[in-house]
């Protein structure tokens, strides 16, 4: 089986749930407390996924990057080599959605050619603001797929990312 390996980053505002999602996905674990992370994280897992002619195994590098505008100019040197990127926002806060803009644009200057997929997390809080039209749209601005996950409970967390890798190998 062939093996592949690819660096994704986790791109969105501060206290999203961007490393609660790479936790829920690599180690199927959730915290409830809040660690900011410092600069980026990263994590690994290896996924078999379908192709064209049968399987393939493919790493994926999990870059969990800061959300504080104060490391933005960092954020190009993460960046670098990515083949692409889980854009995350919050549900309880609509204006997670806007600033994934920003991010999208840093990674099409470093990464012209990065697969993008949205993450609307925290779906199990009853405080749900954002119009999921406006995800949708977002989204379709892409061409890629939107997921509405929770890293507490797990749901549509293994999809987000199999998605993305799906992605990720079908050019390979």
């Amino acid at each position: 089986m062939p093996r592949i390996s690819k660096k994704v980053c986790l791109l969105g505002d501060f206290a999203v749930g961007k490393t609660s999602l790479v936790r829920r996905f690599v180690y199927n674990a959730f915290e409830d407390k809040y660690l900011a992370t410092i600069g980026v994280k990263v994590s690994r897992k290896t996924v078999v996924l379908p192709v064209r002619d049968g399987l393939v195994e493919l790493a994926l590098l999990l870059w969990d990057l800061a959300g504080s505008e104060e490391f933005s100019a960092m954020r190009a040197s993460y960046l670098r080599g990515a083949a692409g990127a889980i854009l995350v926002c919050d549900v309880t806060r609509p204006d997670t959605l806007a600033g994934l803009t920003a991010y999208v644009d840093d990674m099409r200057r470093v990464a012209p050619n990065a697969h993008f997929v949205v993450a609307v997390n925290k779906i199990d809080l009853p405080d749900a603001r954002l119009p999921y039209a406006e995800v949708d749209a977002f989204a379709a601005s892409l061409h890629t797929s939107c997921y509405l996950t929770s890293a507490k409970t797990g749901d549509q967390v293994e999809e987000t990312f199999r998605h993305l890798g799906r992605l990720l190998v079908a050019g390979d």
